[in-house]
């Protein structure tokens, strides 16, 4: 029996390009080290200007998806997130892992996703949109009106980026402009919303995964040793992830309804993971959704899998097995 042949894509023209580069070794070295019988890989480059590399040369896309039978995308932030890369694979009927370019545009886009939270009762922090270029054109004003309107402290973020690149927390004028400043860098459009004291929890799903229609991993508590659960506190050890995390059994089973409504909400496919925020006395919120977990070493769901008796192999094989499905 031939081996399937898997291009397992990463990199990417995203400020997210290291920890790309970190799952896509992670899965390459799954397939390559405890899957090798069913598979046979190749590690595609995109190199920060999107261009595609096999074994070091250039290729075009077209040509790329030719030589494989499924794709594993193993990359995060833009173009690998939000539909860009879906769509193309789409285009050339090729299966591909994660979410289809619909959902995946929905889930990268904070103000889509929001929406979707919102439509579907869903509860999420208060929040306000800006575009970049009139923060770029005067700050001060933006951030004075802000001050002036929306209860402090704030959470600043950029619209379309993940692993918390761009984001800040700002309790007055010069924080804000700071954070205004640098959310703008990197997206078009900036949202601010409603800073919610409380303990931060992520939950990932599967789709088919050990029987069920949608299985839902261990709620992981997250106690960031920063304020809050920035880019440091997730790739560089800045934080303690406790798997199963402390919660109540009826916050635990909360949070699982949540994932998988969130999950279904906007429409996304094969797996996700949801962060959430409980406040004591206002309950749960959802802050976003993933919709290509990250499967570096740091990355909670790997973690959430451990703690069931899986690991990230078992996940990469069901993954591919779903996108082979279709």
């Amino acid at each position: 029996m031939s081996k399937i042949k898997v291009g397992v894509l990463r990199g990417g023209p995203s400020s997210e390009y290291e920890v790309s580069l970190a799952t896509g070794a992670n899965v390459l070295g799954a397939l390559r080290e405890k899957l090798a019988d069913k598979y046979a890989v190749l590690d595609v480059l995109i190199d920060k200007k999107g261009e595609w590399h096999i074994n070091g040369v250039a290729v075009k896309p077209e040509a790329a998806v030719k030589r494989f039978d499924v794709v594993f995308l193993a990359l995060h932030g833009a173009y690998g997130e939000d539909g860009k890369v879906q769509r193309l694979l789409e285009t050339y009927n090729t299966p591909f892992t994660g979410s289809g370019s619909l959902g995946s545009a929905i889930g990268m886009n904070k103000v889509l996703t929001k929406k979707a939270f919102k439509d579907n009762g869903i509860k999420t922090p208060v929040d306000r949109v800006i575009k970049s270029s009139l923060i770029k054109k005067d700050a001060d004003k933006i951030a004075h009106d802000l001050f002036r309107t929306f209860l402090m402290p704030v959470v600043i973020k950029p619209v379309s980026a993940g692993s918390s690149v761009g984001v800040s927390i700002a309790r007055d004028i010069k924080e804000l402009v700071k954070g205004l400043k640098e959310a703008a860098k990197h997206d078009e459009e900036v949202l601010v919303e409603e800073y919610i004291k409380g303990i931060e929890a992520t939950v990932g799903v599967i789709e088919g995964f050990r029987g069920e229609t949608l299985y839902v991993l261990p709620a992981v508590e997250i106690v960031p040793k920063t304020e809050f659960f920035d880019f440091a506190a997730k790739y560089e050890g800045k934080s303690d992830e406790i798997v199963p995390g402390r919660f109540p059994l009826d916050i635990k089973v909360k949070l699982s309804e949540l994932a998988r409504k969130v999950h279904k909400a906007v429409g996304l496919r094969h797996y996700s993971r949801s962060d959430f925020i409980i406040h004591p006395k206002r309950g749960i919120y959802v802050l976003e959704v993933n919709t290509l977990p990250g499967l570096t070493n740091e990355s909670l769901v790997p973690k959430s899998l451990r703690a069931v008796g899986s690991d990230t192999h078992e996940l990469i094989d069901h993954l591919l097995g779903l996108a082979l499905k279709k």
